[in-house]
C-alpha cells in the first residue's frame, strides 16, 4: 500500500503507468494479422473483391474526414476524453467484427476503426501535458516501447493459437475484445490534464528547444555541424523555426488560435530542408499505409487461408522487431544527414519499390513475406531519420503541428490512390495489379530524391572546387607580389 501511495503521489510515474497499461491492452489484438482470412472465411463469407474494393477503402475515407477535427478537439478537450473515446471505438469495432454480418456492417466497422486511428494522437500527446519536460525522454521511451512489445506479443500469440491450438479466428477476435475492454477501463483512471499543447498551454513554455515526444529523437545523434548546402543555410540562420509558438496575448478564442496555427505552419514550411523532408514523409507514409492496409489481401491471394497454413502473425511479429532494431540503429549512426539524408531517402525508397515489385511478380508466399519485412524495415528506418530531421530545430508545439499536417497530407494522397486504384467506383483493380502501381509509386519517390541528392552533392562539390581555385589564384598572386618585392 505504501508503494502504491508513493506511485499515486508521483508527478509522472502514476500517469505513465496507467497510460502504458492502456497502451499495452489496446495493442494486444492477436486477431489483427488474420483480419482478411476472417472476413473471407466461413464466419463472414465475404468475397476477396468485396473486402478489397468495398470494405477496406472505408477506413481511409473515415480517417481522412475525422483526422483534422479530432486533432483540434483532442487538444481543446485535453486528451483524456479522446482516449476514452478511442477505447469505446475499439469496443464498437470489435463487437461489429464479431456479431454483425454483411458488407454494409463491415463498412461501418471500418468507419469506427477510422475513429480509432484518428484518435490515436491523444495517446502520444497526453503524457506531455501531465509530466514535466525533464521526464519527456523517459516517458516517451516507456509509452513507445510498451506498444511495440504488445504488438509483437499479440502477433506471436495469435500465430501460436492458430498454428498449434488450431483456434478459430472468431475466438481470436474475442480475445482481442477482452483486451480492449481492459484498456477502456484503464482509460478512466488517467488523471485529467490541466494544460494542453495549444488551447490551454502555459504562458511560460516548459519544453526546451529540440525536446520532443518521440523516442526516435532521444536516440538520434545531435547534429552540431552547420548545413553543408548553401540553399539550406536558412535553417541555421532562421530564428523562425527554433522559437516556440507565439503566445496568444489576451485573446484565447479558438478562432484566434487557429489563425496563429496557420501562420506558424506557413513559417515552418518556408524552410527548404523541412519542406523536402516533409514531402518525403507525406508521400512515403501514404504509400506505407496503403501497403499495410492491403498486404493481407495479397497474402491471401498468393496462399488462400482455406487451403494453406498461414503465418501472418509470425511475419508481423518479425516485421515489428526488425523495425524496432532499424529505428534504434539510427541513434548510433554518425552521418551528416543534412548532406546524405536525401541520398538515403532515395536509396531506401528504391529498395521499397523493389520489394513491392517482387511482391507483384512472384507467386511464392515466402518471397512475399520476405519482401514485406524489407519494405517495413526500410520505411521505419527512414521515418525515424525524417522525424529527427524535422523535429531537431522545432519546439514541441511546432513539431506536433507539422506532424499532424504531414499526416493529413499523407492521408489525402492515400485517399486519392484508394479512390482511383482500389475503390469499386474507380478502377477497382485486382490486388496483384495494385502492387504494381504501388511499386511504381515508390519508384517515383526514389527517383525524385535520388535526382535531388545528386544535384545537391554535385553543387557542393562544384562550390568547393570554385572556392579552392579562388584560394589558389589568390595565393599565387600573393607569391608573385612577394617575389617582386
Amino acid at each position: 500500500m505504501a508503494c502504491w501511495k508513493e506511485i499515486r503521489s508521483s508527478s509522472w510515474i502514476y500517469p505513465t503507468l496507467v497510460l502504458c497499461i492502456y497502451g499495452f491492452f489496446s495493442m494486444m489484438r492477436p486477431s489483427e494479422p488474420f483480419l482478411t482470412p476472417y472476413l473471407t472465411g466461413p464466419d463472414k463469407n465475404l468475397t476477396i473483391d468485396e473486402v478489397t474494393n468495398q470494405v477496406f477503402p472505408v477506413w481511409t475515407y473515415s480517417y481522412l474526414v475525422l483526422l483534422f477535427p479530432v486533432f483540434l478537439i483532442t487538444d481543446y478537450l485535453r486528451y483524456k476524453p479522446i482516449i476514452i473515446l478511442q477505447g469505446l471505438s475499439f469496443i464498437i469495432t470489435w463487437l461489429m467484427l464479431l456479431f454483425f454480418q454483411g458488407v454494409l456492417a463491415m463498412q461501418w466497422m471500418e468507419f469506427f476503426y477510422g475513429m480509432v486511428t484518428a484518435t490515436e494522437v491523444a495517446y502520444y500527446a497526453y503524457i506531455y501535458s501531465v509530466v514535466s519536460a525533464d521526464h519527456y525522454q523517459k516517458v516517451t521511451s516507456y509509452c513507445r516501447s510498451i506498444t511495440l512489445v504488445s504488438t509483437t506479443v499479440a502477433a506471436v500469440l495469435g500465430q501460436l493459437l492458430v498454428s498449434l491450438a488450431e483456434l478459430s479466428y472468431f475466438y481470436l477476435n474475442a480475445i482481442s475484445l477482452a483486451s480492449l475492454s481492459l484498456a477502456f477501463l484503464a482509460s478512466f483512471f488517467l488523471p485529467m490534464p490541466k494544460k494542453s499543447m495549444f488551447f490551454h498551454k502555459n504562458h511560460i513554455p516548459e519544453t526546451p528547444q529540440g525536446t520532443m515526444g518521440q523516442d526516435t529523437r532521444s536516440n538520434a545523434p545531435t547534429i552540431n555541424e552547420q548545413p553543408s548546402c548553401q540553399e539550406d543555410k536558412d535553417v541555421a540562420k532562421s530564428s523562425v523555426v527554433s522559437r516556440t509558438l507565439t503566445q496568444c496575448q489576451s485573446d484565447k478564442h479558438p478562432c484566434h488560435m487557429l489563425v496563429q496555427l496557420c501562420k506558424d505552419l506557413k513559417e515552418c514550411y518556408c524552410t527548404k530542408k523541412l519542406l523536402y523532408w516533409s514531402l518525403w514523409w507525406a508521400l512515403a507514409t501514404a504509400g506505407y499505409n496503403q501497403i499495410v492496409n492491403y498486404i493481407q489481401v495479397l497474402w491471401d491471394d498468393r496462399a488462400p487461408s482455406q487451403n494453406y497454413d498461414i503465418y501472418n502473425g509470425a511475419v508481423e511479429a518479425a516485421a515489428t522487431f526488425l523495425s524496432s532494431v532499424t529505428s534504434m540503429a539510427v541513434g548510433y549512426v554518425k552521418i551528416n544527414w543534412d548532406l546524405s539524408g536525401e541520398l538515403a531517402l532515395g536509396i531506401f525508397s528504391a529498395l521499397d519499390a523493389g520489394s513491392l515489385f517482387l511482391m507483384h511478380f512472384t507467386t511464392n508466399i515466402w518471397a512475399c513475406y520476405a519482401s514485406y519485412l524489407v519494405f517495413k524495415s526500410c520505411y521505419m528506418l527512414l521515418i525515424t531519420i525524417s522525424t529527427f530531421q524535422i523535429a531537431v530545430n522545432l519546439s514541441m508545439e511546432r513539431y506536433a503541428l507539422i506532424f499532424g499536417f504531414n499526416n493529413f497530407v499523407a492521408l489525402v494522397i492515400q485517399t486519392i490512390i484508394t479512390v482511383v486504384v482500389v475503390d469499386s467506383r474507380g478502377l477497382g483493380l485486382k490486388i496483384v495489379t495494385q502492387f504494381l502501381i504501388y511499386g511504381s509509386y515508390f519508384a517515383v519517390i526514389a527517383g525524385i530524391f535520388l535526382i535531388r541528392s545528386i544535384y545537391t552533392i554535385v553543387s557542393i562539390q562544384c562550390k568547393k572546387e570554385t572556392r579552392n581555385f579562388s584560394n589558389g589564384s589568390q595565393n599565387i598572386r600573393e607569391q608573385e607580389s612577394e617575389t617582386r618585392l
